[in-house]
């Protein structure tokens, strides 16, 4: 599914590089859903964002064999002074996606009316969840990327994400950052923890929340 070598992150900072990431190296199957465990600061957006995709290491090397959908309820890559709909579009040329169909999903699922028509950077950040997450669920990935939230928003539309999340996720995997036990038990089958820019992975999620728990006591 995804194979990390020798992954390194770095940022500039007023003393130097700061290293976010140190030589990570780790491969992750078809078939099994992954959590990262780490707490806040720790590089886990990071990782995520290298892994699938939308961000570059510093170093080192990814290798994807599957199709990896964006952080859901993500928005950070849609264009403000284009519309809903044109960002839609862009994203559906991009995956190679039927516009007619996921335009109609996206309009239904978001709720987002007429609002579809304006420029993103008249949205809250609750719109743009609001679209980002409906667009991740209406082009099917194989591996949904999740980080920290499965989804924003009001209870009912929450209750309504996690229903259609559990539907893709018959027949897709998660990889998934976060600080929360709860989510990574919902939605993973092992997990791993992110400490001082390198990641451990473990067997099963109560090994690794013990560890966990004892690095961050």
């Amino acid at each position: 599914m995804i194979e990390l070598t020798d992954i390194e992150k770095t940022y500039p900072g007023k003393k130097g590089r700061i290293h976010v990431l140190r030589g990570i190296t780790q491969s992750f199957e078809r078939g099994e859903s992954i959590g990262i465990l780490g707490q806040n600061g720790a590089g886990k957006s990071t990782l995520l964002r290298i892994m699938c995709g939308s961000e570059r290491p510093s170093f080192g090397h990814v290798r994807r064999t599957a199709s990896f959908s964006w952080p859901l309820g993500f928005s950070g890559s849609f264009s403000g002074s284009l519309s809903g709909s044109e960002n839609l579009r862009f994203v559906c040329r991009i995956y190679g996606a039927n516009i007619a169909e996921v335009t109609d999903f996206v309009a239904s699922f978001s709720e987002l009316g007429n609002s579809m028509r304006e420029p993103i950077n008249t949205y809250s950040t609750g719109m743009r969840s609001r679209l980002a997450f409906a667009l991740s669920m209406a082009i099917r990935f194989q591996v949904y990327v999740i980080d920290e939230a499965l989804a924003s928003g009001d209870v009912a539309f929450q209750a309504k994400c996690e229903r259609i999340f559990n539907d893709r996720k018959a027949s897709s995997d998660v990889i998934m950052v976060s600080h929360s036990i709860y989510m990574i038990r919902q939605y993973c089958t092992r997990a791993g923890v992110l400490l001082g820019g390198k990641l451990t992975m473990y067997d099963t999620i109560d090994e690794a929340n013990e560890n966990y728990l004892r690095a961050v006591s």
